[in-house]
């Protein structure tokens, strides 16, 4: 077995050997290039991503500075991600991130560990282990994943939670080190095409209205396109009271808070 090889077998290895670091720097190269780039320069950062990455699906947006052990090369990217300032990918070996999540900032997904024998480790030996992570999640700021994990579709991990652990589909991770918190069962808001979970119904609804009223109709945020229309929908939104109409259609109206007895 060859020293690339056993990279991505989670095998102990020498990550110093001289035909790997030969390579590694030609990565290095483009991720210091991107990192570089001014912010209008979008187009440019597009076309060192598909450089960068093995894979890396459309609409997909990464915040400068991104640090990567080989500049994304052993990273595969669905379509729309976003990554927000800091993302760390430790990418000795393979991590998959399905299309739709996002990661907040100072997020550190590692698939690259030491031998736990001190004598071993002054060597300099090193193994990896791939990460997985599904559709539709939602990293929050400071998560740390340790190599090997997969993590299920709709996930949410809360800020700051040490993820040492699978989790399934449509769990809810907080902590350090994390724990369930909840599962969750899954809505679609009609002609979207894109779940949403009920536990954060009443928080997309306020963030639709919010979009809508600040700009109705031409919004261009983050949920509104700029025609107007819900990303990925062909419904146009032209206020803030249309959106609770079609929300409320689809999940019905709001329950109100109770005083209590």
């Amino acid at each position: 077995m060859t020293v690339k090889e056993r990279m991505h077998s989670r095998d102990l290895y020498d990550p110093g050997d001289p035909e790997i670091m030969k390579e590694q720097l030609g990565y290095l190269e483009l991720l210091y290039d991107f990192n570089q780039t001014r912010p209008g320069e979008m187009e440019k950062r597009t076309e060192l991503l598909q450089k960068m990455f093995a894979e890396i699906g459309e609409d997909c947006y990464i915040e400068p500075p991104f640090h990567a052990n080989w500049g994304g090369h052993h990273c595969h990217f669905g379509k729309r991600i976003y990554a927000n300032f800091n993302l760390t990918l430790v990418d000795d070996t393979h991590i998959y991130v399905g299309d739709y999540t996002m990661f907040g900032p100072n997020v550190v997904i590692a698939s690259a560990g030491h031998p736990l024998d001190p004598t071993l480790r002054q060597m300099g030996y090193q193994y990896n282990a791939p990460v997985h992570i599904g559709k539709n999640c939602w990293i929050a700021a400071g998560v740390l994943i340790v190599p090997g994990i997969t993590i299920g579709d709709n996930v949410i991990i809360g800020a700051g939670a040490v993820v040492t652990k699978d989790l399934p589909d449509n769990v809810i991770a907080i902590g350090n080190p994390f724990a369930l918190e909840r599962t969750m069962t899954t809505g679609i808001i009609s002609g979207l095409g894109r779940p949403i979970q009920e536990s954060t119904n009443v928080i997309i609804r306020n963030m639709i209205q919010t979009d809508a009223a600040i700009n109705p109709g031409n919004s261009g945020g983050p949920l509104l396109d700029t025609n107007g229309n819900l990303k990925d929908s062909g419904i146009s939104v032209a206020s803030a009271a249309d959106v609770t109409a079609m929300l409320n259609e689809v999940y019905g109206e709001p329950e109100e808070e109770g005083d209590g007895d």
